[in-house]
């Protein structure tokens, strides 16, 4: 049935904050959805290894399509880089921004990171505020603003921290997808083989009547 009314700014913020599915049942509704992508076990594992990598890096906003193009690159596939990119969520960016901020931080050694920089969550409405108005000096002094003081230290933690994570899952994807296929067909044979039996079954009892029948009008 279609929503009367659209949802509000607020109603999506919560969506996206806890979808009504809440997360767990969510999280194993994205794993359906990548084992059953059409696509060889190595596209749908690059593409969610793509997808994983690029949600630690700090560029909110364009993961799906940083996620694509390195899943292109990868020959991966680009559905399932885009459900890869789930493993950045809002339960699991505080973690990521934390540990890559920090990892950049002691990779680095340098004084131009200040913890008084502007937050990230600011400056990036700050960026995006000033491309819409396509002011583009308003936008080159806000990420200037931003990006030795925080984003690049987590792009330089990112870079080390996102294949721990994508590396291991690009394994784990292409086996389950393996495991799945292997199960599906499995399935297709034996329903297959129950088919065939239920036919032979059937044909055997149509044998024994017209038998009987034969029988019944030599008497």
């Amino acid at each position: 049935m279609k929503r009367r009314t659209p949802p509000t700014l607020l109603e999506k913020f919560r969506v996206w904050l806890w979808p009504r599915r809440s997360w767990l049942r969510s999280s194993q509704y994205v794993t359906k959805r990548i084992l059953r992508i059409t696509a060889t076990p190595h596209a749908v594992a690059a593409g969610v290894a793509a997808g994983a990598f690029t949600s630690f890096t700090p560029f909110m906003g364009l993961h799906f399509l940083l996620a694509a193009l390195l899943a292109w690159m990868l020959r991966g596939n680009l559905i399932a880089s885009a459900l890869g990119t789930f493993v950045g969520n809002p339960l699991t960016f505080p973690l990521i921004w934390t540990a890559t901020y920090k990892t950049g931080h002691w990779v680095l050694q340098s004084e131009t990171v200040h913890l008084d920089a502007p937050p990230i969550a600011t400056a990036s409405a700050g960026i995006f505020s000033s491309i819409w108005q396509a002011d583009w000096a308003g936008a080159s002094a806000a990420l200037s603003a931003v990006w030795y003081p925080v984003l690049y230290p987590m792009l330089v933690g990112g870079m080390l921290l996102g294949p721990l994570v994508a590396v291991p899952l690009y394994f784990i994807t292409r086996r389950g997808a393996l495991m799945f296929r292997e199960s599906r067909r499995n399935k297709l044979m034996r329903k297959a083989a129950q088919l065939r039996d239920r036919a032979k079954s059937s044909l055997a009892e149509r044998k024994k009547a017209g038998t009987g029948a034969q029988a019944d009008a030599a008497q």
